[in-house]
């Protein structure tokens, strides 16, 4: 009868050590993943902040006149050209 105690708390000390392990490995893996997530995070942050400059300075109103008048010959009317219709 004792050696049968004797054997179930063996077994049980053996699973429940088995069990901890188990759950230290999950864990693990669970940490791995958070981290390269953040890691994730933090590329797309540093990539959005970026995006968000690179609008603003392509949106700024002298870039937009110096483009207009470099690459498609774009540039304000003299007096003479502009014409006033009236009805």
């Amino acid at each position: 009868m004792r050696a049968l105690v004797l054997l179930a708390l063996v077994l049980g000390v053996i699973a429940s050590a088995i069990g901890v392990v188990w759950a230290r490995h999950l864990h693990r893996q669970a940490y791995i993943e958070l981290s390269t997530l953040e890691r994730g995070r933090d590329e797309l942050n540093i990539e959005f902040g970026r995006l968000q400059l690179e609008q603003a300075t392509w949106s700024e109103a002298n870039r937009i006149e110096q483009v207009a008048g470099t690459r498609i010959g774009m540039k304000f009317p003299e007096d003479a050209d502009i014409v006033v219709l009236r009805p």
